[in-house]
């Protein structure tokens, strides 16, 4: 049964063809200078950003390669004047929009109605821990615990359905299932915890064990299973073998639920860098994901679902023969694959096994895969 007034559940297309989800960073300009930030976000704007009609035509080519969901993210997407443009665009061709907005003077309630008058399906809002001397201290801006809490409330009276969004790492995860409470209580449809990939800024920060991983999923299953939201994990797939292993049906049941409620809603498929997942920068170079810098062209010479489709990264993704290691040995290889991003990361070699997964395969056969574009 669906909430009267929500969307339809939305069509997974197949991700040969097409991803999930395609994530634009629309600048990297940023008040804040948050420690794990992926882009090093400065404060002002780069020149050779995608213009206006560069966004708006980019927004028709994800349209027409078949993605569903669209987001609109950063650095800081309020920098740009015409984000309510692109969202009514976005809208106007069938996508499902949402957009990530940092916590600064930038955040309004006239600029969230305005989104909202647009047509904006999910707005999403970061939120690291439970206490503001700690979220502030996280995010090198004082007052960024409480301009969040402000905006999530002028999410709920203007009716857009909320996110917030995670950082888990070495800092953060003594305190995931006390803000996972707290989070509870803000009447969000979407928690996105993300597990630290260190690049950026995030190089600093401390990372964390595959047994921590293991127990920070029993964690995030207790949290999930009560359903009043939907919990989605960024970066570790291998919560997908957590589940499959300890809870599988109880999952299913879930998302499910989840699928046919939420405006942004969890795939019944595994998502990866590259595998359904496809990420534009700022100034237009196109990548299997923000975390895994490997460019495949550019949208301003290169067409979209060429990109995604043909070239050899993007290809090898999508191959769960391609992994190496443990990750090209295992029986969850498949529905996990392991962070491709991650591995790249701490590896340098994205077809490697993941550093931060505990499971030792049963499976023993591997292949080797050569990265090129």
């Amino acid at each position: 049964m669906r909430t009267p007034g929500a969307p339809p559940p939305f069509r997974i297309p197949d991700f040969d063809q097409a991803p999930l989800l395609v994530i634009w960073e629309t600048t990297q300009a940023c008040g804040l200078s948050c420690r794990h930030c992926r882009a090093s976000a400065q404060p002002g704007r780069n020149p050779g950003e995608l213009s206006s009609e560069e966004g708006l035509r980019l927004v028709d080519a994800v349209a027409e390669m078949g993605t569903p969901l669209f987001i609109l993210s950063g650095g800081d997407p309020l920098n740009r004047a015409d984000l309510a443009e692109l969202v009514r665009h976005g809208k106007a061709r069938g996508l499902r929009m949402a957009t990530i907005p940092a916590a600064t003077e930038q955040l309004t309630y006239e600029r969230l109605a305005e989104l909202r008058d647009a047509g904006l399906d999910q707005i999403a809002f970061s939120l690291d821990f439970p206490r503001a001397e700690l979220h502030d201290g996280f995010r090198l801006a004082a007052g960024a615990f409480d301009r969040t809490m402000q905006a999530a409330g002028w999410a709920r009276r203007l009716g857009l359905p909320l996110q917030i969004n995670t950082t888990v790492c070495g800092e953060t995860a003594p305190y995931l299932a006390e803000l996972g409470h707290f989070v509870a209580n803000l009447g969000i449809v979407f928690w996105e915890v993300f597990f630290l990939v260190p690049m950026g800024r995030g190089k600093l920060l401390r990372g964390l064990s595959a047994a921590e991983c293991e127990r920070l999923f029993a964690t995030l299953w207790e949290i999930e299973s009560k359903g009043r939201f939907v919990l989605k994990v960024t970066e570790a797939p291998q919560y997908r073998r957590w589940v499959a292993q300890h809870a599988a049906t109880e999952r299913a049941w879930l998302a499910t639920v989840a699928h046919a409620h939420a405006p942004i809603g969890l795939s019944p498929k595994a998502v990866n860098s590259g595998k359904g997942f496809l990420f534009v920068s700022h100034l237009g170079e196109i990548f299997p994901s923000g975390f895994l810098p490997t460019p495949v062209g550019n949208v301003r010479t290169m067409p979209l679902a060429r990109a995604y489709r043909e070239s050899r990264v993007f290809r090898d993704l999508r191959d769960a023969d391609t992994l190496r290691g443990r990750c090209g040995r295992c029986e969850f290889r498949a529905t996990c694959g392991g962070s491709r991003a991650r591995a790249f990361a701490l590896t340098g070699d994205a077809a490697a096994t993941d550093p931060w997964c505990a499971y030792v395969p049963q499976a023993q056969t591997t292949r080797s895969v050569t990265w090129s574009a």
